[in-house]
This record gives C-alpha cells, sequence and structure tokens, in this order.
C-alpha cells in the first residue's frame, strides 16, 4: 500500500487536518512553530512523521524522536530559513530601508562566505529544494503549456527602446492568459515582469516607463534604481496586479532582483536555477537580443526540444532581432541547423519584433 503524503506549511493546515486524525503517519510538516501544540501531538501515534525546521516546546523534541518521528533542527545563524513553505514577494526581499540592510542584501552577503562549513552548504541545498517544491505548488494550478519565459540580456537600460518592447511583450502575454517567467534579474527580465504586473491598468505602462527611465540602471547605485520601482508598486498595488513568475539567484546577487514579478523563486546554485528556470517554460521561451547568458539559454533550450522523446515535449523557440541574431550573435543559424528534419524545426523562429514573436508562439497552437 503506497503511504499518503499530507504537506503541512501553516499552523492553520495543521490544525485543520488534526481534525479526526489519530497518526500522523505520511504528514511532511514544515516550518511551523507547534511550541503551542505539545497536547495535539503527544495524542497521537507521531511514528513515520517528518518535521522540517519546526518549533517545539521543551522536551517535545525528544519525545517526537523517540517516538519515531524523523526530526531536522533548525539551523543556527542563518538570514533565510531553509525550510521555507513559499516563495519571496519584493517586501520580504527588499524591506523597508535602505537596500544595505535589506534580507536580500544579508543573504547575498552570506551567500558570498558560503562553503566555510558542511552546515552552510546542507541550509543553501535544503533552501533551493524548498523553493523548488513551492514552485511546483504555485505552478501546479497553472497549464504547463501557458508558462512563457522571456529571456534578454540584463544590462538592457531603462529609457531604451528594447525595454519597453520586452514590457510590452509581458503585457500582451499576460493579457493573453499566459503565465510570464523570468530570470528575475534587471533588463530584458525586469521590463517582461513589469509589463505582465502592469497589465491589468490600462495606460500604467506607459507611464511607468517614463519614471523608470530616470533611473536607467542599477549601477552605480542600486538604492537609485530600486526607489522609483517601489513607489511604482504604491501606486499599483501588487493585489491588483498582472501575476507573473521570476527566477533570480544569489549567484548574480551584484545584480538586484527586480521586483515586478509577483512570486520569486531565488535560488543559490544557479545551475540548477538556470535548468529549472528553462524547464518550466512549456508554452515557449523568447530570446531578446543578450550575450553569454542568453545564448547558454538559447543552446540549454534547444537541447532538451533536440532530443524530445516527441513533439507535445517541444517548447516553441523564439529569437527577436533578425540581424541581432544572424550576424552580431549568430545563433540563429545554428539553432536553425539543428531543427532541420527535426520536431524542434517548425517551432524554431527568428522574428524583428515582440509583435510578431507573440503571433509566433499563437501559431504554435498553445494560445488559451
Amino acid at each position: 500500500m503506497t503511504r499518503r503524503v499530507v504537506e503541512i506549511e501553516s499552523m492553520a493546515a495543521f490544525d485543520a487536518h488534526l481534525v479526526g486524525t489519530r497518526r500522523l503517519n505520511g504528514w511532511l510538516v514544515q516550518s511551523v512553530d507547534l511550541s503551542d501544540r505539545s497536547v495535539e501531538l503527544r495524542a497521537r501515534q507521531v511514528s513515520g512523521a517528518v518535521f522540517l525546521g519546526c518549533h517545539f516546546a521543551p522536551d517535545d523534541e525528544h519525545w517526537l524522536r523517540a517516538q519515531g518521528a524523523l526530526i531536522f533542527p533548525r539551523l543556527p545563524d542563518l538570514p533565510f530559513d531553509p525550510y521555507r513553505s513559499r516563495l519571496y514577494d519584493a517586501a520580504e526581499l527588499y524591506g523597508a530601508g535602505p537596500y544595505a540592510g535589506s534580507p536580500d542584501a544579508a543573504i547575498y552577503a552570506w551567500s558570498k562566505g558560503r562553503g566555510r562549513s558542511l552546515t552552510d552548504e546542507l541550509a543553501a541545498t535544503l533552501h533551493d529544494h524548498a523553493i523548488g517544491d513551492a514552485l511546483d505548488d504555485l505552478l501546479s494550478s497553472r497549464n504547463p503549456r501557458l508558462v512563457v519565459g522571456v529571456m534578454g540580456g540584463h544590462a538592457l537600460q531603462r529609457g531604451e527602446p528594447t525595454y519597453a518592447a520586452a514590457a510590452e511583450l509581458g503585457a500582451t502575454l499576460t493579457a493573453a492568459g499566459k503565465t510570464v517567467l523570468t530570470g528575475g534579474g534587471p533588463g530584458s527580465m525586469e521590463a517582461a515582469n513589469l509589463g505582465a504586473y502592469l497589465s491589468p491598468w490600462p495606460g500604467a505602462l506607459s507611464e511607468a516607463l517614463a519614471v523608470l527611465s530616470a533611473a536607467p540602471s542599477y549601477r552605480p547605485s542600486i538604492q537609485a534604481w530600486l526607489q522609483p520601482t517601489l513607489g511604482l508598486r504604491e501606486r499599483w498595488p501588487g493585489a491588483g496586479a498582472g501575476t507573473s513568475v521570476s527566477i533570480p539567484t544569489w549567484f548574480y546577487g551584484h545584480e538586484p532582483t527586480n521586483v515586478f514579478a509577483t512570486a520569486i523563486a531565488k535560488y543559490f546554485t544557479n545551475a540548477l536555477r538556470e535548468d529549472t528556470l528553462l524547464h518550466r517554460c512549456r508554452g515557449g521561451i523568447v530570446f531578446l537580443p543578450g550575450a553569454a547568458g542568453t545564448v547558454q539559454e538559447i543552446f540549454q533550450s534547444a537541447t532538451e526540444n533536440y532530443y524530445a522523446a516527441d513533439a507535445t515535449r517541444v517548447a516553441p523557440l523564439v529569437l527577436v532581432g533578425v540581424d541581432y541574431w544572424t550576424r552580431e550573435y549568430p545563433a540563429w543559424p545554428l539553432l536553425r541547423r539543428l531543427g532541420a528534419g527535426r520536431s524542434m524545426g517548425p517551432t524554431s523562429y527568428c522574428v524583428e519584433t515582440v509583435a510578431e514573436a507573440a503571433e509566433a508562439l499563437a501559431s504554435t497552437g498553445v494560445n488559451p
């Protein structure tokens, strides 16, 4: 018989599942404060239950172990919860004060010194596993063929035409029922998340682009770059925003995470982050102009398509900027050659504008 797994990620869920339950076998309780639940725990059979980073009343942890529960202890001196049960949002990462004192900055500082002990590596690994689990929970409610990635250079500055075009693409895709997914950084990634975020408010995007152009880059000051974005979020609150997801990394922690994704899956390990990012975009990926990172993403995605077991596993790939991808960084000729005679061929495109990119995705039949 297959054991039923019950995932508990909040006190409310814990209390709700206790009703009528005598055995906690198969329960996975993640980062919940159970210090006021001694009576309830001791009234039940706990053998086979797993507790990840939970708080307990004095002596309860010893009792639970003696009864056969498996307990992963809380790890000390960390600026993050390695067992967290949800994705991040901008408010949590940046807090209310200057960037230098934010939780995001503290975690990045910790990550730069990571590797000093096995506990550090364990904490980072547990964190990234928890983030992956939370991301799966979020995306499981969405049709995977409607999750569309937008990739592109982090160096693209606010105020440039390509930035505005990327924002328009994010808005267009979101309005069409897609879930926009980006790498979460500045540049093209921020623009796509911005467009998705403001898509419910007609006319807001043009105003926001004008505001942001006054702080075109996060260099030399992340704080100056961040300030107008927080003002825009106050004017157009997240509760009414268009949803989008970003998957940034503290590996590139010197590049700030943009604030416009409504769910942020931030990882320590960049290789895991890249694979997660590209693998989730089953509805296709649009590649705006970029350099080494974007080229890597093109061919990492192409490799999955090339070896796909059948055509249903192929995600459309759309490169935007014909001259850019045929002459400056000639990825398109190689991508086209790889696709010749294979199922990925008919769903690989190189177009000039983001409007054509949206049309190319529509032509693949992945529209809602």
